[in-house]
């Protein structure tokens, strides 16, 4: 098959694309003949993407595939595998410390996958995996939000970001959101009542008595935010570990998770873009062949949504 990898640890510098052995799924696994796969920004520098624990210790893995969030039609199915079946279209995240999905083929546990969203065709499914199951989890399963409620996404134009407006909003929230001013009206279409050029205007003068802040920004953006968060809220991190001491000293949760694969959260989300609640977001769609230069364009450019790789018809 064709795939594009990695046969040193590093940077997008490291991606080859050429031909590759053709994966054989396992027990519990199904073979999946990818149609489209999705970019993260940062996969490259994970210690899980190089090596086969999931806290990224033991020995190299190398070459590796990357792009863990895919969308597909099941080929074939290892042992003790009843569902999805061979010819369902599914989608899904692929645990990271396994190959990824920047290839014609991959053997993922059939136990991550949902079946695709019916309405959007394979490249918009792609996007939607890690990314809105990230806004998934930060906002139902650690901050437990409720309608009414008051959100602050600092970065809502970016890959997760776009998805955490729209969940925020369709869940009955009011959603506040930061992002640069080029992107201010693309923010509000997603379901933003506020939107602050982060680069000209500070959000702490414009956002008060918040119930979640949903951090996509780190450093100091993050280290801002403690001051418009109201006694009980809850300041959820993608990128960096809140300070303890300044949530306590707040009065407020501080929270840092990695976003797991996890399958009936993507049934909801599939259900939520069927019934035209949720919309993919894509930044750009690339040809398999073309995947280094998205990840090099992940490294210096800003994007509206996911980068995707087109792999087959």
């Amino acid at each position: 098959m064709h795939a594009v990898r990695a046969h040193t640890r590093g940077g997008p510098e490291q991606l080859v694309y050429e031909e590759a052995p053709r994966p054989e799924p396992g027990p519990g696994e199904v073979l999946v003949a990818v149609k489209a796969a999705s970019m993260t920004p940062t996969e490259l520098t994970w210690a899980q993407t190089w090596t086969y624990s999931s806290d990224g210790s033991g020995p190299e893995r190398t070459p590796i595939i990357p792009s863990h969030e895919f969308s597909g039609v099941v080929a074939a199915s290892g042992t003790g595998v009843e569902s999805p079946t061979e010819g369902a279209a599914v989608y899904g995240l692929i645990p990271f410390n396994r190959d990824g999905a920047a290839a014609e083929y991959v053997a993922v546990p059939a136990a991550v996958l949902a079946a695709k969203p019916a309405t959007v065709d394979h490249e918009h499914a792609a996007a939607l995996p890690l990314a809105a199951l990230s806004a998934w989890q930060a906002l139902v399963d650690h901050a437990d939000l409720r309608a009414g409620q008051h959100v602050l996404v600092q970065g809502g134009a970016g890959g997760v970001g776009s998805y955490v407006v729209q969940l925020a909003a369709g869940l009955g929230a009011r959603v506040s959101a930061t992002a640069a001013a080029a992107d201010l009206e693309f923010v509000k279409g997603l379901g933003a009542e506020r939107v602050i050029d982060y680069a000209h205007d500070r959000f702490e003068d414009h956002v008060r008595d918040v119930d979640v802040v949903v951090d996509l920004v780190g450093e100091a953006t993050q280290s801002r935010s403690w001051s418009v968060l109201k006694p009980g809220g809850v300041l959820v991190s993608l990128v960096a570990p809140p300070d303890q001491q300044e949530a306590a000293r707040h009065g407020v949760r501080g929270v840092f998770f990695v976003v797991e694969p996890d399958r009936n959260a993507l049934r909801s989300i599939a259900e939520l873009v069927d019934n035209g609640q949720l919309r993919p977001v894509l930044d750009r769609v690339l040809p398999l062949s073309e995947t280094r230069s998205g990840y090099e364009a992940l490294e210096t450019a800003k994007r509206r949504g996911k980068i995707v790789i087109h792999v087959a018809d």
